[in-house]
């Protein structure tokens, strides 16, 4: 079953352009930028050009959160002025120009990266629909690539803010396992948690990229693993939300992947990586919790981790590594790949997660990182790959886990699937007639 649509637009990946048109979309993205980009609200700094650089990503447009230094602008972490120190250009950021990927611009964020519906100083757009949540604090980062403005964009995950955007926006996105990319010349969040995030269009994009930020060889396997249903995930998930995952899951059967169903999912770890979160977070940014000019709903929630007892924090870290060896005991196995949703609820409005709303509605807060930060906490591997859409015509995500090292594994798994799919390169229906006018 290919489930390609002939009747809806699409944006091409690098992947597939020819070496002239990489050079025309390269300045195509520098003109969405300065226009969808900053309509959007997902923009923080717009570079001049540079020279392009030869190399194996030659010309690639990509963008990094504004969580990074790029020695082209001084960061502001999402905050109303900069806040990062002087720090020495990410390390990641090297890499990727020395491979000739071209750094066209900083993306929005949300303050402190602590915020996992995307609410900010500015709320950036959803580009499916505009008063639907972009999703976490990676925000501008997956709006610019969902909506054709750059092919590759730089994020941080802490408890799902690369997979949460990634299927709110309906693009591709990898979070490494934790430690496997530096995060040197990045702000910290919650350190035993942060992790680099990578979004791209497609898998086979994030395949080109994957190499050069880690230095793995980009080797692939004829067999594909096992995909292990984590059936109370599905269970606890919207009934949409489940069949339109089933719907991606039947594609993979189709390529040959054996599916096979267990009870799995870890509330022991998830609870462990709340508290986590919230400690490591206080104890980050504890010089905040009285500074008028971060939102007050921020400082209440830096406030509250300030609560949770060193005790308590070592409790939670120390069951870390038990819990990792089971997950991966009982559902990965030697050969295996688990395999859920990105979030149990269909992509929720933008007042049922503002706390300033009359209509929120803090248990679709929390439902939002449910299914993504019990892997933070395990520090495992992780992508979301877009899976298909909503009654309302909003993207949803489904997420793959793999064991350490694993990477490469589950970009493969993702291209197999879009291989038969275009779920991940339409165009954004809230921007579908500017996109078809562009000269």
């Amino acid at each position: 079953m290919t489930l390609m649509s002939t009747s809806v637009a699409r944006l091409p990946d690098w992947s597939s352009l020819s070496e002239l048109g990489r050079m025309a979309a390269l300045e195509q993205c520098r003109r969405r930028l300065a226009h969808l980009g900053r309509k959007l609200h997902a923009v923080e700094h717009i570079y001049h050009a540079e020279l392009v650089r030869e190399g194996p990503l030659s010309g690639l447009p990509y963008i990094a959160k504004d969580m990074f230094a790029t020695g082209r602008s001084r960061p502001s972490w999402g905050c109303a002025t900069p806040q990062a120190p002087a720090l020495p250009r990410a390390s990641v950021i090297d890499r990727l120009d020395q491979a000739g990927a071209s750094l066209i611009g900083a993306s929005t964020m949300t303050e402190l990266a602590y915020e996992p519906s995307g609410m900010a100083r500015r709320r950036a757009l959803n580009p499916w629909r505009f008063d639907a949540i972009p999703g976490g604090s990676s925000t501008g980062s997956a709006i610019l690539v969902a909506a054709g403005c750059c092919f590759a964009a730089l994020g941080s995950d802490t408890g799902g803010s690369v997979r949460i955007p990634a299927h709110c926006c309906g693009v591709t996105a990898l979070k490494p396992g934790h430690g496997r990319i530096p995060l040197d010349g990045a702000m910290a969040l919650a350190p035993s948690l942060d992790t680099f995030g990578i979004f791209a269009r497609s898998a086979a994009d994030l395949a080109l990229l994957w190499p050069i930020v880690s230095s793995d060889p980009a080797g692939v396997s004829e067999e594909l693993p096992r995909a292990v249903v984590l059936q109370d995930a599905f269970e606890a998930s919207d009934a949409e939300i489940a069949r339109v995952c089933r719907g991606a899951l039947s594609v993979l059967s189709e390529c040959g992947m054996e599916i096979e169903e267990v009870g799995g999912f870890s509330e022991e770890a998830d609870l462990h990586a709340l508290t986590v979160l919230l400690a490591e977070a206080a104890r980050e940014h504890r010089a905040r919790v009285d500074d008028p000019a971060i939102d007050a709903t921020l400082r209440k929630r830096i406030g509250k981790g300030l609560v949770i007892t060193d005790s308590e924090l070592a409790t939670a870290t120390a069951a870390r590594d038990a819990l990792r060896d089971q997950f991966i005991l009982s559902c990965l196995g030697e050969n295996g790949v688990a395999v859920l949703p990105v979030m149990p609820i269909r992509t929720p409005a933008v007042n049922e997660v503002d706390p300033a709303s009359s209509h929120f509605n803090p248990r679709v807060l929390y439902a939002l990182s449910r299914f993504t930060r019990f892997v933070n906490y395990l520090g495992l591997p992780a992508l979301a790959a877009p899976a298909g859409f909503d009654g309302d015509g909003l993207p949803v995500g489904l997420q793959l886990i793999g064991r350490p090292g694993s990477e490469a594994v589950l970009l493969q798994i993702a291209a197999r699937l879009q291989e038969r799919t275009d779920w991940h390169g339409r165009v954004p229906t809230a921007l579908a007639s500017e996109i078809a006018d562009e000269p």
